[in-house]
Parts: structure tokens; C-alpha cells; sequence
């Protein structure tokens, strides 16, 4: 499939507003990459298909997680917010095909984050939150870092979140914890902390 195969996929699964979403952190996703030296071709198509599975009933998210032999641990159980980029890696993995791992990662890992991420990855986490119809505070700060240091933008964007989900009592994953500390000591080694 290309990448034209792709956006009229997801359009017949997603609402108008999640669609032109997509499209907008594909849009990023694509700046970005060309700004760092990755993949545009690879950024354009994960950040397409991030929200593949998005707007799917919780059920249908489990039983495509279940399919692709994926077992949640217990803070993924218990967070149903998580699901969508984990569904999505096995929807784009089992259903589409692709077997470009950096893709299928870059879906999966899009919420949380990781240790040691790849730059496909960190262009599509960062991607969803420099995209064209983001509007929370500090967006701004965020569009101007992810074109300075990708690090550092993705330490701005993980500060906001990790204490956003600790003022509402929610779970934290582990994985976005690791991002945090693994960014923290990437942006410390460029001394840049």
C-alpha cells in the first residue's frame, strides 16, 4: 500500500476531527524528519496510521492486541487510554503488512514513549503534539523546541504529561517513565542540562 492507500483508509475509520488529525501529525511528522535526516517516506506513514485504531470500541482493541499475541501488563490493563497506539502496531504489523518495525514502534510507542527510541519514533511522539490543531498551553514552546532538539522537546512534552496523569491520579506506564529518564540523560550527555 502507499501512502494514498493509507489516508483513505483511515478515513473510513476514524471521525472528521481524529482524520485531520492524523493527517496534521503525518504533516509534522514529515517536517520533522526532513529537519533530522529520517525517513520522510516512513515518518508520512506512522504518523498516518498512529490513531489507527483510535476510535475503536474497547472490545475490538483488545481483540486485536489479543490476536497479535500481545500481553498487556497490569498498568496497560488499567488504562484503556493506552490501548489504541498498542492495537495500532498490531493492525499495521498483522492487518496491513508492514513489517517495517521502525513504523510498527513508532505507532506503539506514540503515547508512552520509551528507553532508547529510535528517531522515527521520537519525530511521530513529537509529531502528536506539535500538530497543526493542537492548542493546549505551551504549544508554542513545544513547536519551537521540536525544530531546535528533538530531546528536549520530547522533555517538555513528557513534564507536562507525567505531571498532568499525577494531578489527575491516573497511571503512569513505566515505558514513559524510562522515556523521561533516558531523555533526561540524552539532553545531559549534549550538555544541554
Amino acid at each position: 500500500m502507499d501512502k494514498t492507500e493509507y489516508i483513505e483508509l483511515i478515513k473510513d475509520r476514524m471521525s472528521e476531527y481524529r482524520f485531520n488529525h492524523s493527517l496534521n501529525v503525518a504533516k509534522a511528522a514529515v517536517e520533522l524528519a526532513k529537519h533530522y535526516g529520517a525517513d520522510v517516506d516512513d515518518a508520512e506513514i506512522a504518523g498516518i496510521l498512529h490513531d489507527s485504531c483510535k476510535e475503536l470500541p474497547n472490545d475490538e482493541m483488545l481483540q486485536i492486541i489479543n490476536d497479535g499475541g500481545i500481553i498487556l501488563d497490569n498498568c496497560e490493563k488499567h488504562s484503556s487510554k493506552l490501548w489504541h497506539s498498542i492495537a495500532g502496531s498490531c493492525y499495521a504489523r498483522d492487518v496491513l503488512k508492514i513489517d517495517n518495525q521502525d513504523i510498527i514502534n513508532a505507532i506503539k510507542y506514540h503515547t508512552t514513549g520509551r528507553a532508547n527510541m529510535s528517531l522515527l519514533e521520537k519525530i511521530v511522539f513529537t509529531a502528536d503534539y506539535i500538530s497543526e490543531e493542537r492548542n493546549f498551553d505551551g504549544v508554542d514552546i513545544m513547536r519551537k523546541k521540536a525544530f531546535e532538539d528533538i530531546d528536549d522537546a520530547m522533555l517538555f512534552a513528557l513534564q507536562f504529561t507525567l505531571s498532568d496523569l499525577s494531578k489527575r491520579k491516573m497511571v503512569i506506564h513505566n515505558n514513559a517513565v524510562l522515556c523521561y529518564n533516558d531523555v533526561v540523560i540524552n539532553l545531559t550527555k549534549k550538555g544541554l542540562l
